[in-house]
């Protein structure tokens, strides 16, 4: 009597099958994080940084969809974009990222230091801690709007220069001088000795930004939403300005106060 092999257990092939197959979807293709990685994502970004070509780029992603419409300009900057998946981005950022079909992964942009600040419009931004990406994306790309010749933050109490913040500088992040300081303060003394004028803006200033004394070159420091400038930070400035506002709402976003208070200091130093 020929015996009968014993029946395979279905559900355990089942079992390894599902898990080979959640295994290779949940495989990343990108690069870990780490410190020297920095991501950017969506049209204006990437464009930005393949353009401006200030930072080493590694690698470009791009969906089937966008792949034509980017292959040519990364090419031109040394890269061969490599297709994935749009729930691939999605794993990556997050599902709410607007990543438009193209992530990219860099190397941070060079260190900048204040005496590498070159003079052009002769107006500097300094941010005292302000840690919010959306709103120092947001002063970024105004930054460059003005084409202000610099960005002063803190090494510590900033936000990350990569992913959330870059997007909603819209590609500002690879054209503006960024210059990190251990010592807003000390910073400010040191633009002091180079000629600067230094003025805070706070809503509760004690001058009118539209009648304070203004001079070429200008440091503008700009506070947090929640705690405005340091004390420390308001007693290296010249003078603490306000900006008037005609509405019944006298305090601004600090992204919007930027872009306001750029508005009148750009006019009156022509």
């Amino acid at each position: 009597m020929t015996r009968r092999p014993p029946p395979k257990d279905r559900s355990a092939h089942e079992r390894g099958r599902r898990a080979t197959i959640a295994q290779s979807e949940t495989r990343s293709p990108f690069r870990s994080a780490s410190p020297d990685l920095v991501t950017l994502y969506g049209a204006h970004p990437v464009r930005a940084a393949l353009t401006a070509r200030k930072r080493k780029l590694l690698t470009l992603y791009a969906t089937e969809t966008t792949l034509p419409r980017i292959n040519e300009l990364a090419r031109a900057a040394g890269l061969e974009p490599r297709l994935v998946d749009a729930r691939d981005l999605e794993r990556r950022l997050g599902p709410d990222a607007v990543h438009q079909g193209l992530l990219l992964e860099a190397r941070p942009l060079p260190e900048a230091d204040i005496s590498d600040i070159v003079s052009v419009s002769g107006v500097v931004l300094a941010l005292d801690q302000i840690t919010d990406p959306h709103n120092v994306g947001a002063i970024l790309r105004t930054a460059c709007a003005f084409n202000v010749d610099a960005v002063i933050v803190t090494e510590r109490h900033s936000p990350e220069f990569s992913g959330v913040l870059a997007k909603a500088a819209s590609g500002a992040l690879e054209f503006t001088t960024i210059v990190s300081v251990v010592n807003l303060a000390r910073a400010l003394d040191e633009l002091a000795d180079r000629g600067y004028a230094r003025v805070g803006l706070d809503s509760d200033g004690a001058e009118s930004l539209s009648t304070v004394t203004l001079s070429k070159p200008l440091v503008l420091a700009l506070g947090a939403e929640d705690k405005g400038l340091r004390r420390l930070t308001r007693e290296r400035c010249d003078a603490v300005a306000r900006l008037d506002l005609p509405g019944p709402i006298k305090s601004l976003n600090v992204s919007n106060a930027c872009a306001a208070a750029l508005s009148v200091v750009t006019t009156r130093l022509g």
